[in-house]
């Protein structure tokens, strides 16, 4: 069933976008015949969160899915919002741009077009970080698609390195090392500490260190007197 693209008063809901991929192997028209007999959908503002499972569960309402397609960091390989959803017929995707196109899914409004059919290489991310392109101009924080977008995320890198680089300068200028109190915080965020390490004093405790023959106790183990309690009764 080829689509009306036709203007008309009422759009139909199972009508794809405009949109046209510049990677795509082929002229418009070829792009557009390509969907008009297409059973694959692009799925677009997924949560990073949203597991395969989810996903199908979904989209199996209007048809029977013959598979799914994980959009993939292409650095991390870890889902970066967008799937690609394949039905065995061409109506179960008019189906499913009729009824779950703009649905909530993970609490996130899901997006679905008609694509003209998934190809190798692109369930990967376009962006220069490996994520999506859109990803990499979000301003806003946004906990569901994995927090501030990547230009972002690679200053608060930026930031990080430079803190903690003026720390151990300080740290290595007191003399006196890393302070008892931040001394868990400060390794565990500087994984990458060197021999500058070497440098950082051991916090032994005062006991340790004593003589074993200044120990309070006699060579029984017994605990022994303090000298300095003066009892009641100086005849006990």
């Amino acid at each position: 069933m080829l689509l009306d693209r036709r203007k008309s008063l009422f759009p139909s809901l199972a009508a794809p976008s405009s949109y046209f991929d510049r990677k795509y192997k082929g002229t418009r028209q070829e792009y557009l015949a390509a969907q008009d007999a297409s059973a694959t959908l692009y799925i677009g503002n997924l949560s990073f969160f949203t597991t395969e499972e989810q996903i199908l569960a979904l989209f199996s309402k209007v048809g029977t899915v013959k598979r799914i397609i994980m959009g993939l960091d292409r650095q991390r390989r870890t889902p970066c919002g967008f799937c690609f959803v394949e039905y065995f017929h061409h109506k179960d995707a008019l189906l499913c741009m009729q009824f779950i196109n703009g649905t909530k899914l993970d609490d996130r409004l899901i997006r679905s077009d008609i694509d003209p059919g998934f190809t190798n290489d692109r369930q990967y991310g376009r962006g220069k970080s490996g994520g999506q392109v859109r990803d990499e101009f979000r301003k806003e924080y946004d906990a569901g698609r994995g927090g501030w977008g990547a230009q972002d995320f690679d200053a608060y890198e930026k930031q990080q390195e430079q803190r903690l680089a003026k720390q151990t300068e300080t740290y290595n200028s007191s003399g006196a090392g890393v302070p008892m109190g931040a001394r868990d915080d400060y390794y565990s965020a500087n994984q990458s500490m060197n021999a500058n390490n070497a440098s950082f004093p051991s916090y032994r405790s005062k006991r340790r260190d004593r003589d074993p023959e200044e120990e309070d106790g006699d060579e029984f183990g017994r605990s022994r007197p303090n000298p300095r309690f003066r009892p009641e009764n100086e005849d006990e």
